[in-house]
């Protein structure tokens, strides 16, 4: 078999798996400035949910690697993608408690659906096309989004904001299903003795402390992790508060965003492969995007839509196109054997990133009342790790 038939299946299956559990996730800021008051609390609280979110994929990214081991990946993304329609099922209760665990159990499905799509792409995938390849799997995240933008407004106008989150865990729990046809394939060589217990969970995160070249992936990806979920949490309200944007118009910014990301993506990818380092590639990604979010104190309402789109695409391609680069490194300098568990430990670190940067978001916007202030400030800490990883590169 040639190699693109060989990896069109694997990449069809971790794609959409992808892209419905970052739709899972993303639907939320989207919805923010509807559901927020009707639960009680200001749109720009939702970036508490996405850290409860986050919270529960640093524990799934992080226990991946034992639950691969002994159910396989496709075992383990059909669960992932049902704990999101558990989790959405338990937000469109309208309960706050529940909302907030709802939240957190999307995160625990999210979690473990990379590491699960990094096996079976490593088997499949020729190392010379890595960076491509997962650069392709990762956009299933921005192409989540551009489907949160895009679709999520008009679902909240349609059915209600509620009936909105039952519908997306009801596509969730269709594709679970339809993945089932093919986990005979990859959930191969299985090892039922794996431990799944929760101090085994956390080994991974240890393993990838111990090695240097993961560790610097590690810091890289909490920060880029960070400055990613600005983006995409807040950009909606602060279109909508800001600019006084409708939140279909909106959500169509956000749309750009994403759909940026995916022509990034795969572009980032084929420069990584054939032109320049995995590492080089992160480090201009890193100053792109800290020019991006500094920029964001130049935005205002009386920017046309033309240029408002033209920045968000921008900042959408560089904060939201890194992951596929870096999920390909990880591959490349993992231990042999143990690309799931060092994906999972540094995952680890990205989610914790996005777990911590959300309230630290909402605390600078409540001492400013600014919005492009708050994007400024985590620009510093992307500008400094992009320039580490261009000045750090091994001489050839």
């Amino acid at each position: 078999m040639n190699q693109p038939r060989r990896v069109a299946l694997p990449l069809a299956v971790t794609l959409a798996v992808q892209t419905l559990v970052a739709l899972a996730v993303y639907c939320a800021p989207v919805m923010a400035p509807v559901a927020g008051p009707a639960l009680g609390f200001a749109p720009s609280a939702v970036g508490y949910y996405i850290a409860i979110t986050y919270c529960g994929s640093m524990i799934g990214s992080a226990a991946a690697g034992g639950w691969v081991a002994r159910f396989g990946p496709i075992r383990v993304s059909q669960a992932g993608l049902v704990l999101a329609l558990c989790g959405l099922a338990l937000a469109a209760s309208a309960s706050p408690p529940l909302v907030m665990l709802g939240g957190f159990i999307i995160g625990l499905g999210y979690g473990p659906t990379t590491p699960a799509s990094s096996v079976i792409l490593v088997r499949a995938a020729p190392p010379a096309m890595f960076s491509l390849i997962f650069s392709i799997k990762q956009t299933g995240v921005p192409a989540g989004g551009a489907l949160a933008g895009a679709l999520v407004p008009l679902l909240v106008l349609a059915i209600g904001w509620q009936w909105g989150a039952v519908a997306i865990g009801a596509a969730c729990l269709v594709l679970a299903l339809a993945i089932g046809l093919v986990r005979e394939r990859y959930d191969q060589g299985l090892d039922p003795r794996a431990s799944i217990s929760l101090r085994s969970a956390f080994a991974p995160v240890g393993m990838v402390l111990r090695e240097p070249g993961l560790r610097q992936m590690c810091i890289t990806s909490f920060v880029y992790g960070g400055v990613q979920i600005t983006l995409v949490t807040y950009l909606v309200t602060f279109l909508v508060e800001s600019f006084a944007l409708t939140l279909v118009a909106a959500g169509l910014v956000m749309a750009v965003t994403q759909v940026a990301s995916v022509i990034g993506r795969v572009l980032w990818g084929v420069l990584a492969d054939r032109v320049l380092t995995r590492r080089a590639m992160l480090g201009l990604l890193g100053i792109g995007m800290g020019i991006s979010a500094l920029l964001a104190l130049a935005a205002g309402p009386a920017w046309p839509m033309w240029l408002l789109l033209v920045y968000a695409a921008v900042f959408g391609a560089t904060a939201v196109g890194w992951n596929g680069v870096f999920l390909a490194e990880i591959a490349r300098i993992a231990p042999q054997g143990r690309t799931s568990e060092a994906t999972g430990g540094c995952l680890f670190f990205t989610f914790l990133g996005v777990v911590v940067t959300p309230p630290i978001f909402n605390a600078v916007l409540a001492l400013t009342g600014s919005y492009p202030v708050a994007y400024a400030i985590f620009a510093a800490p992307a500008l400094a790790v992009g320039i580490s990883m261009l000045a750090r590169i091994p001489k050839p």
